[in-house]
């Protein structure tokens, strides 16, 4: 399953096979770090409903940990590193996770959860490991115990399973869709995997936390015996120094990155040689079309826009030849989707008419939502046709357009947030009395989120301690970037609050999304 990595091993064993912030690993080292890891993990998890959970940090150790479990037959969960320990032991209950690899940025909440969950055991790398916990030069070490033979052609697939914030205000899980049909076994799984990277031969540079779905997939370019550069946080001019450095071939972005890219001074930008890049994907939320057009014209006509969700995979593309020709769009369905648009009373309307998109699916494409039947049904709005939650329509050439979004999710700096999330905690403080958490414009973010709070009759509302209140409480990317008291807030007849109407005076269109 990892015979592309042994391959390099053996035909360029010094060869740089991972590079992070920390250190560097040759194809012979991550060979024998990933037999060894691979090991150790179906050793802990030996039944094949069990799972690993994988901290996000960005570092070659989040790779590796999701690469080996791949070659192993044995599932991963990707989860974020700014989980708070309940949030954290939430969804490691949920998925059926048995132990956790993480960093120093993640230590603390997974210690917490492991606690509240009966981990059997925390790995950690780049930081002191602590008496009770395992460090990770025990687990890629060769003398790591051997797992009992286990043929992965008998275990079924596993692919990652990641989290998406949720309406109710309680995250649920979906599986990569990182293969155009499912496969039966793990074997059959790793093989398919590493066959498919996604993106041109070459280097790929990872900018993005490795939480998500689409920063993840430089797995499988790793997998295919390709080189990976992880970046452990995102700063604009050292991206442009690695690109030039390591003569990068490709990467995936969102917009914000894109932004804080063209910010820099253009002596700054005129410094670096960037033109070893073949493939910039972009995909997490609307690209602004000056942004658009301003990346192509400085990397030249190598963007490929995707849209899609972790819970479906990638429906439409659009390189740039086709952007610059039918700009704003998201691009044509791919095979095998067919995009639909729905109106209100259910029925399919034509091409040009503005509706709710939707996506026919075969059944083998299916969306499903671990452990939620409810979830999963509400992500059809018409028999084997699934929705994102977007509003728009389908040209006469058959491009996709997105013109507004029906559920009240934002998307911040490619990062889909679900209000409820934050409206729950924030109601939890005594001098909240009601609370509306709205997407609002933001200039390096697309958008972020506003809270708008009316305080509890006689209550005194400190806006300081509000905020501290959240952060204790939920991961920072939720809680709200904006504070604002309202006497009242608006409802509709029904006597539900009015997203639309309160986000209104917030933008200078009727169209409240960014992009």
């Amino acid at each position: 399953m990892l015979d592309r990595i042994r391959d390099r091993a053996v035909s360029d064993p010094s060869g740089i096979a991972l590079i992070d912030d920390n250190s560097w690993l040759t194809w012979a080292e991550a060979a024998d770090a990933l037999d060894a890891l691979g090991a150790h993990l179906i050793a802990l998890a030996p039944d094949p409903d069990e799972r690993v959970a994988v901290i996000g940090e960005n570092s070659m150790e989040t790779l590796l940990t999701h690469a080996a479990a791949i070659g192993r037959g044995v599932g991963t969960v990707a989860v974020s590193r700014q989980l708070k320990p309940d949030e954290m032991a939430d969804q490691l209950l949920d998925s059926g996770a048995v132990a956790v690899v993480t960093g120093p940025l993640g230590l603390a909440s997974s210690i917490a959860a492991a606690q509240k969950t009966g981990l059997r055991a925390v790995i950690v790398h780049n930081t002191e490991a602590g008496d009770r916990n395992v460090p990770w030069q025990q687990v890629v070490a060769p003398a790591a115990p051997a797992a009992a033979p286990v043929d992965p052609a008998d275990r079924p697939a596993r692919p990652p399973l990641v989290y998406t914030s949720g309406t109710t205000g309680r995250a649920r899980g979906t599986q990569v869709r990182w293969l155009p049909a499912p496969v039966d076994s793990a074997q059959e799984y790793a093989d398919a995997v590493a066959a498919r990277s996604g993106y041109p031969a070459g280097v790929h540079l990872v900018v993005g936390p490795l939480q998500h779905n689409g920063p993840l997939t430089a797995i499988r370019h790793l997998l295919s015996g390709h080189p990976v550069v992880v970046m452990g946080r995102f700063d604009a001019e050292r991206a442009l120094s690695l690109i030039e450095t390591h003569r990068v071939t490709s990467t995936l972005m969102v917009p914000t990155h894109f932004q804080r890219l063209l910010a820099l001074p253009a002596e700054t930008r005129a410094k670096y040689d960037v033109t070893s890049l073949e493939w910039v994907a972009h995909t997490g939320s609307a690209c602004p079309a000056d942004v658009k057009r301003a990346m192509i014209d400085w990397f030249g006509p190598i963007l490929v826009e995707s849209y899609g969700g972790s819970e479906i995979g990638s429906v439409c593309r659009i390189d740039s030849v086709e952007w610059l020709a039918h700009p704003r769009s998201v691009g044509r369905a791919t095979a095998p989707f067919e995009a639909v648009v729905v109106g209100s009373d259910g029925t399919e309307l034509g091409r040009g008419e503005v509706g709710v998109l939707g996506f026919r699916t075969p059944p083998e494409r299916s969306v499903v939502y671990h452990a939620d039947p409810e979830k999963t049904a509400a992500a059809y709005i018409l028999p084997g046709v699934a929705t994102l939650g977007d509003v728009g329509y389908v040209d006469e050439d058959g491009y996709v357009f997105i013109t507004d979004r029906v559920a009240d999710m934002v998307v911040s700096g490619g990062v889909n947030l679900y209000p409820a999330e934050s409206e729950r905690v924030l109601l939890t403080h005594p001098a909240v009395a009601e609370v509306a958490v709205i997407g609002v414009p933001d200039e390096d973010l697309g958008e972020s989120l506003l809270a708008l709070v009316v305080a509890e009759a006689d209550a005194h509302l400190d806006i300081d301690e509000l905020k501290a209140f959240a952060k204790e409480s939920m991961a920072s990317y939720k809680c709200p970037k904006k504070y604002v008291v309202v006497e009242e807030l608006t409802r509709n007849v029904m006597g539900k609050l009015d997203k639309k109407a309160l986000r209104a005076p917030y933008w200078s269109t009727d169209r409240t999304i960014g992009g």
